[in-house]
């Protein structure tokens, strides 16, 4: 009986959490991100002109943290939620381009307010 409940408790805690029913991922030059409806957008690697992390109230039960992306026309072309399966590959190429402020990132994981913070811009 024991492991019954035990087998319970440990698939009751498996099931995907919203944001997990995002995807992102990187194929080839592009960014490409599926929506929890399918949805899918995407970028071109060379077409990335800007990053931000978008907070919010709604959590803990809501998706609180966004991260943005901006295309050459400074248009939002793509955003995905952190949690987004996935995202540790994607999040580790964008913290890596050159002069992304990690700073503004810190400050947009202890934010529990509706803010914005450009985490990254190329540069002219």
């Amino acid at each position: 009986m024991e492991r019954n409940v035990f087998g319970w408790f440990r698939k009751k805690h498996q099931t995907l959490q919203p944001e997990a029913r995002w995807t992102v991922g990187m194929e080839g030059n592009r960014i490409t991100i599926r929506d929890d409806a399918g949805q899918i957008t995407s970028i071109a690697k060379s077409d990335l002109s800007g990053v931000a992390i978008e907070t919010n109230d709604s959590g803990p039960w809501g998706a609180d943290v966004w991260w943005l992306l901006f295309d050459s026309a400074d248009e939002m072309t793509c955003s995905f939620p952190q949690g987004a399966t996935g995202e540790d590959a994607l999040i580790a190429y964008l913290s890596a381009l050159p002069s992304f402020d990690h700073g503004e990132m810190i400050s947009a994981m202890r934010s529990t307010s509706n803010a914005v913070f450009p985490v990254w811009r190329r540069s002219a």
